[in-house]
């Protein structure tokens, strides 16, 4: 074989290898995305196909905060547009989780329409200050 013949099947050769390795990634990239919904969007676009994973992202609706039997809670989110999603979650929620306040929470809408979260992630400005240095702080003033 000439040299140009073996470079030509090397060059055929890692083409083929990143082509597989380009669509492997695009396979397991749609496959482990999650869209960002806002209360807003849904309402504009209608509810994304059901049992699909989801994040819905916004603040906690003041008032909205209801505990149920054990870990359980259900909350507003909403946002500039005035609409809102009802969220049901069962789990421990995060600290800076409270009304009011941004969260995202990421789970799938069924086919009635209901939203159940998987996690919640609560969101905090740049202003943002533990807890024990709010207390230290008072405490020297």
């Amino acid at each position: 074989m000439r040299a140009r013949t073996k470079r030509l099947w090397g060059v055929g050769t890692a083409a083929i290898l990143i082509a597989a390795a380009v669509a492997l990634s695009a396979v397991a990239l749609r496959q482990h995305a999650d869209l960002f919904y806002t209360p807003g969007t849904i309402a504009e676009k209608g509810l994304p196909e059901a049992g699909k994973r989801v994040r819905v992202g916004g603040w906690v609706q003041e008032g909205s905060l209801v505990y149920g039997d054990a870990a359980d809670m259900t909350f507003l989110i909403e946002d500039s547009s005035g609409e809102t999603v009802e969220v049901s979650y069962t789990g421990i929620a995060p600290d800076l989780f409270r009304e009011g306040e941004g969260v995202v929470a990421t789970g799938r809408f069924d086919n009635t329409g209901d939203f159940t979260a998987e996690s919640i992630l609560a969101k905090h400005d740049e202003n943002y200050e533990p807890r024990e240095l709010k207390k230290a702080g008072q405490a020297t003033s």
